[in-house]
């Protein structure tokens, strides 16, 4: 059975999709907030919780965990010493969806944006 195995497929293949999900990361890490649809920031929470959350403790053993699933050295080391450093007290819950009501232009998809929490 398939119960609670559900992934966000966003229309791609996996190779694409991991890529997609790997820049977004990226971005949010360096820019603190990015506009995109909401099923593509709800699938990119998990990924970039889970890096904050190892960032949390600065280890080298983390910062190569860090850089083998952003593979950008600016972005963990942004990481690891501004982002983390602010959820040290913490315990989950780091980013928010803000929905937005207007639509994308062209296809109407429902847009949002991801941000860290203050």
């Amino acid at each position: 059975m398939r119960h609670g195995k559900h992934k966000y497929k966003l229309g791609v293949d996996p190779a694409h999709r991991k890529s997609m999900i790997r820049n977004l990361a990226v971005e949010i890490i360096d820019h603190g907030k990015i506009k995109t649809t909401q099923t593509r920031a709800r699938a990119l929470r998990g990924y970039v919780e889970k890096l904050v959350t190892l960032a949390k403790k600065d280890t080298v053993h983390n910062r190569r965990l860090a850089f083998k699933k952003l593979n950008n050295k600016a972005a963990v080391t942004k990481l690891f010493t501004e982002v983390a450093p602010k959820f040290i007290e913490r315990n989950g819950g780091y980013t928010r969806i803000v929905k937005l009501a207007d639509k994308r232009l062209g296809d109407a998809s429902k847009m949002g944006y991801i941000a860290f929490v203050e």
